[in-house]
């Protein structure tokens, strides 16, 4: 099965069907928060934080990862300090059935960091961080507007930005343990 079929919801068992909709209880709710907040959280940690077995919680976290809830862990990065200065989301009209072509080639692009195909008055929102508004402006003026099924853009310059998954709570965190 292609990454691209997983990443459509496809059912990683090779079954081909997407799978259905995994109802949450509020432990499963309380793990997504603990790792969206701290994605290298341990499992003890996370079992204490619960109030749980570490064996339940274990088993529930392979349950979410292997269920396609949780898709997998990352680090949020500080743009700025990481020479990402400059950010921006930019709504672009497309040819109709012209999706997978052009998500193919936003994919490619230096600094993208989220496409979503949308409702509304645009087909696409695409959000990238560049190093400066130079290297902006070549993004959009000759990458983007070079993609023969790009219709039109709009650039959003980004002058401040707040993370909220788990942002607030990473903070507050407790410090974690080393891994079990």
């Amino acid at each position: 099965m292609s990454a691209e079929q997983m990443a459509d919801g496809a059912d990683k068992r090779g079954l081909g069907a997407p799978l259905p909709p995994r109802p949450l209880d509020p432990i499963d709710q309380d793990i997504l928060r603990i790792l969206r907040a701290d994605g290298r959280a341990s499992i003890r940690s996370v079992a204490e934080r619960i109030h749980v077995s570490r064996a339940n919680a274990y088993s529930r976290i392979n349950r979410l990862v292997e269920d396609g809830v949780i898709r997998g862990f990352s680090a949020r990065v500080d743009h700025e300090r990481a020479g990402q200065g400059a950010s921006a989301y930019i709504t672009l009209k497309i040819v109709q059935n012209s999706w997978r072509t052009v998500r193919e080639q936003l994919k490619a692009l230096p600094g993208a960091a989220h496409i979503a195909l949308v409702s509304g008055d645009f087909d696409v929102l695409l959000l990238v961080h560049a190093p400066d508004n130079r290297s902006l402006r070549e993004l959009v003026l000759t990458r983007l507007q070079s993609i023969p099924e790009v219709l039109s853009t709009r650039t959003l310059l980004v002058f401040e930005e707040t993370d909220l998954d788990g942002s607030a709570d990473a903070e507050d965190a407790e410090p974690t343990d080393a891994p079990d």
